[in-house]
Formats: C-alpha cells, structure tokens, sequence
C-alpha cells in the first residue's frame, strides 16, 4: 500500500521512499509525492535517485492501493531507498489550474445553478462543460469577472477527509452530473474554497485562490442542447 503524501501536503517537492514492488520498468512505492492522475488532472513526471543512477518517471498510476512509477530504463531492486524528486514548475502550474476549475465550478453552481458534465486540464489551462442551455458573450464576460474577483479575494484552501456516510450528508458535494466516486471507497476526500466551493476531489490544489494569478475565459463550444463547454487559461 502507497502512502499519497500529496494528499496531506500538495507541497512536498522531494521525498525518500522504499521500492516495494517492481514490474518491467516499473515500481511500486511505499510513500509518494507523485500525483498518479485523476479526475481530469494528469500524473505527475519527475525523476528517483538510488545509488548514484537517476531515472526519469514517465508515468503514474494507481492499481488497487499501490501506486506505481514507470521509469525510462530498468528499475532498482525491492527494498531500495530511493529520493524522488518531482517536476515542481510543471506540478505547480497543475495545481493552480485545478484550483481555478475549482472556482469556476463553484461561481457557475452558486450563481447559476449548473452541473458539471465533464472536464480536463493541462498546465495553465483547462475546459469545463456544464448544464448550460445558453452562452453568449456577455455571459461569458461576466463570469470572467466573477472568478477573477475570486482570485482577488485570497480565499484559503482545505482539505479534509470525512467517512463515506457521512460525507454524503453534506449537501451538493457532489458537483459532477454522475457520481463518479467507487462505491469501496470508505473515506471521502474533500477540498473547500472556504465561503465558495466545497467538492469531493482527489487532485492537488494551491493554499489560496491567490495564488492562482489572472484568469481569462479563452473559449466556449456547443456539446449538445443542455451542454455547453467553457475554456479557460492562466494569463500571467
């Protein structure tokens, strides 16, 4: 079983971990900061030290509860201590975008009632689709301004995790039209934009909506009746 470091700290930039586990060119870890991708946000990339040698981390993925890291050549045995370290410039954009789908989740939702139907996001930049029967220009203008007023507001992040039942006492947690949390899973992660947002996710998000910097509506498309995509970018 991997431990998600990145779960509790999105910040962790550098770690020591135990390979417990190798398949091919891949291992299996017993602690990591590498985000395995999810929910519309891609794997992390960076590279493991051991002994001298460094391989470059290709891929990210979770099977059952361990995590495991691709690697570009053949992989050191189980047991070995390895540093990994990863590709922060590119994590950190990650997280800012995601946080800023967030805010725009939450103003669409609290000003205008819309579902989430689908989603997706590289660094800097991301689309989100909503129940939407109608967008034009001025729409677009205006929420613009709404979630970059939300930026400018400094709002602080949290995560907490809270069991199964319980979590789904909370009202609208879930944000997407289909609940796309497996039903085995016992705890419920959530991340808060205190006084906006408050979602399940399992992803990596920035401390506070500052740190997201300027956003810009760049894009919007038809994908059905009642289905209309928004895209957005980071524009400093």
């Amino acid at each position: 079983m991997t431990e998600p470091l990145y779960h509790t700290d999105a910040y962790v930039k550098t770690f020591d971990a135990v390979v417990t586990a190798v398949e091919g060119q891949a291992v299996a870890l017993d602690r990591t900061a590498f985000y395995p991708g999810g929910g519309g946000q891609p794997n992390d990339l960076g590279t493991l030290t051991f002994g001298g040698q460094t391989w470059a981390v290709t891929k990210v993925r979770k099977a059952g509860a361990d995590i495991w890291h691709e690697l570009d050549s053949p992989p050191p045995a189980v047991g070995a201590t390895v540093q990994g370290t990863l590709d922060w410039d590119r994590r950190y954009r990650l997280m800012r975008t995601h946080t800023a789908l967030h805010i725009l989740c939450g103003v669409i939702f609290r000003d205008y009632g819309a579902s989430v139907t689908g989603g997706n996001m590289e660094p800097l930049k991301g689309r989100l689709d909503f129940e939407f029967e109608t967008m034009h220009q001025d729409l677009v203008r205006e929420i613009e301004g709404k979630i970059n007023a939300e930026v400018d507001a400094a709002r602080p992040l949290r995560v907490k995790s809270f069991p199964r039942e319980e979590a789904f006492q909370i009202p609208d947690l879930i944000r997407t039209k289909i609940n796309l949390l497996p039903p085995g899973i016992p705890e419920v992660r959530t991340v808060e934009i205190v006084g906006l947002d408050l979602q399940a996710d399992g992803g990596t998000h920035v401390a506070n909506t500052r740190e997201v910097g300027g956003l810009k509506v760049v894009g919007t498309r038809s994908k059905g009746r009642i289905n209309k995509r928004l895209e957005i970018v980071l524009v400093d």
